[in-house]
């Protein structure tokens, strides 16, 4: 399938590694023209690179996604690089393990700073341009918005209203005709998921009791898998698609765990 996005200006944040590299990647494959904003220089230019060199196009934009000043910047040296921007990618964020026992409200807002702010903060920035362009917004949502998990209030918190907005702005911006959406992943095997596990004494039986729970095929969720919807929610191929909270996760938020 042809997702026509030859040549769409997409922003993808948190695009340097794991989930966001490997939507780059995807986006870069159908020929748009992809910027990736992250705080890790090393790692976006490394990406940076590796696609140049497929012939593919490539920007990098290394910045702290906390500062504020840097959501209306990024998307200045986006359009003015471009001419334009087509899609923004929310997918920047990290379960930092802000609990209500283990943390306080110091540490909450820190967590929001990280996980939440930053996405209304490139989207109103954003908005302009999408406008012009009818653009669409992609968020990257996790299963914890719905299932919960103890101990990561904030990310919790974030999660679940980034889910919330994925609706309201949908509903805010059909007079311009943006599409707003939210792909919801449980379990994928990320850098940050690898740093996770080997906190367990033993993460080879910690990784299995995850396996075990996730009813279709009982293995992780791939980066690709993610980044294939992302591409596809993106192109004009998703046209009537808006509002939706759509979950690559093997069955994991859904079906009856007895199924495993």
């Amino acid at each position: 399938m042809n997702l026509q996005l030859q040549d769409k200006v997409i922003l993808v944040t948190g695009g340097a590694k794991g989930i966001g590299a490997a939507i780059a990647r995807s986006l870069a494959n159908e020929a748009a023209k992809v910027i990736i904003l992250d705080i890790d220089a090393s790692a976006a230019q490394q990406l940076a690179a590796e696609i140049t060199s497929a012939r593919q196009t490539i920007e990098t934009i290394v910045a702290d996604l906390r500062a504020p000043e840097t959501w209306s910047s990024s998307i200045q040296r986006t359009v003015e690089r471009f001419g334009r921007l087509d899609v923004l990618i929310n997918n920047a964020g990290v379960n930092d393990k802000v609990g209500l026992e283990t943390g306080n409200s110091e540490k909450f807002l820190e967590s929001l700073s990280k996980n939440l702010l930053h996405v209304y903060g490139m989207t109103h920035a954003a908005l302009p341009h999408l406008k012009a362009s009818q653009g669409s917004i992609v968020n990257i949502g996790s299963k914890i918005a719905f299932t919960g998990q103890g101990g990561t209030s904030g990310y919790a918190a974030a999660k679940g209203a980034i889910t919330a907005l994925t609706r309201e702005w949908a509903a805010e911006l059909l007079p311009y005709g943006i599409r707003v959406n939210t792909i919801v992943p449980a379990e994928v095997m990320t850098p940050l998921y690898e740093r996770w596990l080997d906190t367990f004494p033993n993460p080879e039986q910690k990784l299995q009791t995850i396996l075990d729970k996730i009813p279709l095929g009982k293995r992780m969720t791939r980066d690709l898998e993610i980044a294939a919807l992302v591409a596809f929610l993106a192109s004009p191929q998703a046209a009537h698609i808006t509002a939706q909270h759509l979950f690559v996760d093997g069955g994991y938020v859904h079906l009856d765990r007895a199924l495993t």
